[in-house]
């Protein structure tokens, strides 16, 4: 699926913190946004996953305006066609690492046992057939972080997008990070656009794209 923003502007009040963004990336590509805090990395995620809307510009999926979707559609589409991962895992502490990720399938209405078999296929991937029934106390840093790319999976989105997903890991971890997530490309054939301090993940990616004060460099 290909993804197209074009002239994105956000503003928050007084303060302008996107100035015209333009990128567009391609199916399969794994794309690092990089620049400093407070540059507009994490805004711009927001907006080109759904998350947020932009004060003007407009984003396209295969051509197709989101912003002119309905919030109903719109959170259709981002449980079917979108995988997020977010730097502190966000996983839930009463739910095992399966129970974890199928979450999102559940919400779309999938049938438990199926979600249940997919789930089981992306843990075994991830080297966490072992995990399966343990909580998130349980579980390293790198393991919680591998069951929340498993959930990001679940549903087959066409596009992930990770936010700073390194940035909690130990160097150990980070270096296996960057090798799963060019892994995870090439068996599962998604786009990856990863917003990240950490240029040596940047460094493995196909693209980089580099923010500076809310516009392209």
């Amino acid at each position: 699926m290909k993804l197209e923003a074009k002239q994105i502007f956000k503003d928050f009040g007084q303060v302008k913190v996107l100035k015209g963004i333009d990128l567009t990336i391609d199916k399969s590509e794994v794309v690092s946004i990089v620049g400093a805090s407070g540059a507009g990395k994490t805004t711009l995620l927001q907006i080109i996953s759904t998350l947020d809307k932009p004060t003007s510009g407009r984003v396209y999926y295969d051509g197709t305006d989101i912003l002119k979707f309905s919030e109903k559609e719109i959170a259709r589409f981002r449980n079917t066609k979108i995988g997020f991962i977010f730097q502190f895992h966000q996983l839930l502490p009463e739910f095992t690492a399966i129970e974890n990720v199928v979450i999102p399938a559940l919400i779309s209405k999938q049938d438990r046992k199926k979600a249940n078999k997919r789930g089981k296929e992306l843990l075994d991937f991830l080297n966490l057939s072992h995990r399966l029934e343990h909580k998130p106390a349980e579980l390293s840093g790198g393991e919680k972080q591998r069951v929340a790319i498993a959930r990001a999976l679940i549903n087959n989105p066409e596009v992930v997008f990770a936010d700073e997903p390194t940035g909690n890991l130990d160097s150990h971890n980070r270096d296996e990070m960057h090798q799963l997530f060019l892994n995870l490309r090439n068996e599962f054939n998604k786009t990856f656009v990863i917003v990240s301090h950490d240029m040596e993940l940047a460094k493995v990616s196909d693209r980089v794209m580099t923010i500076k004060d809310g516009v392209m460099v």
